[in-house]
């Protein structure tokens, strides 16, 4: 940590029984039949049908124990890595679970605004985590003299749920350190074009965790499946943590599947398009009075918020959020991600048309 540093920079400590933020609340809770989803960051409502005949065809094998032998090799190849550098989980979220069980850190940070269940987990299996604040007034811009010097388990993602915000690689690699786990939630990275600043092809950086989901690109939250990067030795350290048969033969069909080229390019195609939806959908929310969007930072800075989801600071934004509601649109609350409050919102990237039509209910 920077000696210089003022009291408001100070690493915020959280104890196991903290309960400042609900952490383990998720989008999921806002969605409801009859309301428009804008709340839940899955892009698309079902996997397309060639994956779901990939899932379908597994089923005749479920008599026997899932082997992730193949799995693990195809998501080994899709980023240029070796098989022992793949660990296979029932979704990201299972690998926060793990790193928090198995990892034996004594100072862990988790960098803020970001996803709670990395901290979550940490609280769940009794660590004392720290809490570095991104600040607005850089547009939450990854800042690592935040993160303290003898921190040796950092948390922090890219791009970060829900700033949106895709930091640089070279800027995350710089908090990787000897004697220190730097893990990456990669969740979202297959949703920029180019799967720009992912460190996933990375075996160069020391301690490096990356982590990504196959959830939300192609509709598959209900089947839990993503996977974890990291050094052979992590990997065996998290393994030797995990259920066993934690993914089902299912989920290691869909891994498989999302790992062939023919994926990769329609993921590309459906990030280009999410690119020029959610460009629509800040041009209408500045069309609104007293919105703001604070993520954004001028036009070619790669701190640009980029995630197909958009976060929105207006005040009295709990009640405008409850008003869209009887107008049939669930948005995302932000008061439960740390560093944020009552007056925030996160809005996922849909349709033109749909955007047009939370426009015109927006209250004004």
């Amino acid at each position: 940590m920077r000696e210089e540093a003022g009291a408001e920079d100070q690493p915020e400590r959280v104890g196991a029984g903290a309960g400042d933020y609900d952490l383990r609340h998720h989008g999921d809770r806002e969605a409801a039949a009859g309301l428009v989803d804008l709340a839940v960051n899955v892009r698309i409502p079902q996997p397309p049908n060639w994956l779901l005949d990939r899932i379908a065809a597994s089923l005749t094998g479920l008599a026997a124990y899932p082997d992730a032998t193949r799995a693990t090799a195809a998501v080994a190849a899709r980023h240029g890595r070796r098989p022992d550098n793949v660990l296979l989980t029932s979704g990201a979220a299972e690998a926060f679970v793990l790193i928090a069980r198995a990892v034996p850190a004594r100072r862990p940070v988790v960098v803020h605004p970001q996803f709670t269940e990395p901290e979550a987990a940490l609280l769940a299996a009794g660590h004392r985590v720290e809490r570095a604040i991104l600040p607005r007034a850089t547009g939450f811009a990854l800042d690592p003299s935040l993160v303290p010097a003898d921190a040796d388990l950092v948390i922090v993602g890219n791009p970060t749920n829900p700033t949106a915000v895709l930091h640089p690689a070279d800027r995350i690699a710089a908090l990787a350190k000897p004697g220190r786990l730097l893990v990456v939630d990669e969740a979202f990275i297959d949703a920029i074009p180019g799967e720009a600043e992912s460190l996933a092809a990375r075996d160069d950086v020391p301690g490096l965790v990356v982590i990504r989901s196959l959830t939300k690109t192609w509709g598959l939250a209900g089947l839990r499946i993503g996977y974890l990067l990291a050094a052979p030795d992590v990997v065996e350290l998290l393994r030797a943590a995990q259920s066993l048969w934690s993914v089902s033969t299912p989920a290691l069909a869909a891994a498989e599947a999302c790992s062939e080229p023919r994926a990769i390019a329609e993921a590309e195609r459906l990030a280009e398009q999410a690119a020029r939806d959610r460009a629509y959908l800040e041009d209408r929310l500045a069309e609104l009075p007293g919105i703001s969007l604070p993520a954004l930072a001028p036009a070619g800075d790669r701190t640009r918020a980029r995630a197909p989801f958009v976060l929105v600071h207006a005040p009295g934004a709990d009640k405008i959020r409850l008003r869209l509601r009887e107008s049939g649109f669930a948005l995302r609350r932000a008061d439960t991600f740390p560093g944020l409050g009552p007056d925030w919102l996160r809005i996922a990237v849909r349709a033109p048309e749909v955007t047009d039509a939370l426009i015109a209910a927006w209250p004004r």
